[in-house]
């Protein structure tokens, strides 16, 4: 393992080389891969898993971000649907090979050695189409690699398997009492995966649960906070998060209050290797709240608490409509060009605080279709 690797992002001018040329508005079909893999330090690992990924001129991988502290490495697919599900499943037969989640430690919440995989729609494609490729590679993994599947998102077969942090409770260490009718917080309509093992075996105990499913684009935001603790960014989190906290009031008992942000999910974790913490946040609905909206919310909470922010990254790629709006925020009315405006919303969040942020690789359009208006 090469303790040096974190924050180290491979992109589509890196390691691979883009051959997909196709941009949202032409007629063909388009979707979104973002698997989540439970490995983020053994670079090894991480390139033979890449590498095992089939690339043509209807499928490719357009970034792979590794993260130490999260031992995670969120990587992007996108192509053509037939392509794409060909793509998820050789990644996860290869996951489910190398990684052994028994020995998985991490800063981030996981459930299995592919934590999670969405299919996502991009252009003439729908959401029930997606649903479709998910539950067919959900059946097809449990099938053949004797892993146990979950369905969440759209694909989610119960209201209460919506979302995925619901299905992660309690994570991979209270995987084996879920399976084995022991002690769990989980209800009956959330305990069991969809597909296969639904028993504590030794198929689990490697490679633990792999959840697939359908989403709309979501926008991974983690923001940096200057200090080694978490303890602010942990408050921050709790505050701005949909879900809110519980408070204790003077009699013992819980009161749950709702957070800022229904659209965020999030929480604060450490970053050792950079001494500083981070409030890690999926936006789940960037129309309803921007990025630059989640980041001077959490700016003014730290503030609240005399602590600062050291700017902030995105994790995986995002839409150019977001930075353009984030940027028009920052920047203001004026006759500015696209690229003016992304450059703006890159210096308003901090976005090369940690890693440089490269828009003509990040930028969902831009990396497939290498074409700035």
């Amino acid at each position: 393992m090469d303790s040096k690797i974190h924050r180290i992002r491979f992109t589509i001018k890196a390691n691979f080389k883009a051959r997909l040329l196709l941009p949202p508005c032409m007629d063909k079909q388009l979707i979104e891969c973002v698997p989540n893999i439970s490995e983020g330090r053994n670079q090894e690992i991480i390139d033979e898993i890449v590498s095992s990924i089939p690339q043509n001129d209807r499928c490719s991988v357009l970034s792979v971000e590794p993260d130490a502290d999260y031992n995670r490495t969120v990587i992007t697919i996108a192509g053509s649907p037939e392509d794409v599900y060909n793509a998820a499943y050789k990644l996860i037969e290869v996951a489910v090979k190398l990684i052994d989640m028994t020995s998985h430690q991490g800063e981030h919440p996981r459930l299995g050695v592919v934590d999670v995989c969405p299919f996502i729609p991009l252009n003439n494609y729908t959401m029930a189409e997606c649903s479709i490729l998910a539950e067919k590679l959900a059946k097809s993994v449990a099938e053949n690699f004797g892993v146990s599947t979950f369905l969440y998102g759209y694909s989610a077969t119960h209201d209460d398997r919506k979302l995925l942090s619901t299905l992660r409770k309690e994570e991979y260490e209270g995987l084996k009492n879920r399976l084995s009718n022991g002690s769990t917080i989980h209800k009956d309509s959330t305990r069991y995966p969809d597909f296969g093992p639904k028993k504590w075996c030794d198929a689990t105990q490697k490679s633990g649960g792999i959840t697939i499913g359908s989403r709309d684009i979501l926008i991974a935001y983690n923001v940096n906070v200057d200090e080694t603790d978490a303890v602010v960014a942990k408050k921050i989190g709790s505050i701005i998060r949909g879900s809110g906290r519980l408070i204790k009031q003077e009699n013992g008992q819980k009161m749950r209050v709702r957070g800022m942000v229904q659209e965020i999910q999030g929480m604060g974790v450490t970053l050792e290797t950079h001494s500083i913490s981070q409030v890690s946040m999926n936006i789940l609905d960037v129309d309803k709240c921007p990025i630059h909206k989640a980041f001077e919310i959490c700016k003014s909470i730290a503030k609240d608490h005399s602590v600062s922010l050291k700017g902030s990254e995105l994790v995986g790629l995002v839409p150019l409509k977001s930075m353009l709006e984030t940027g028009q925020w920052y920047l203001g009315d004026g006759d500015y060009s696209n690229e003016e405006y992304v450059n703006a919303a890159i210096d308003g969040l901090g976005l090369s605080a940690i890693d440089n942020f490269n828009p003509h690789e990040r930028i969902i359009e831009w990396a497939m279709a290498g074409d700035v208006n």
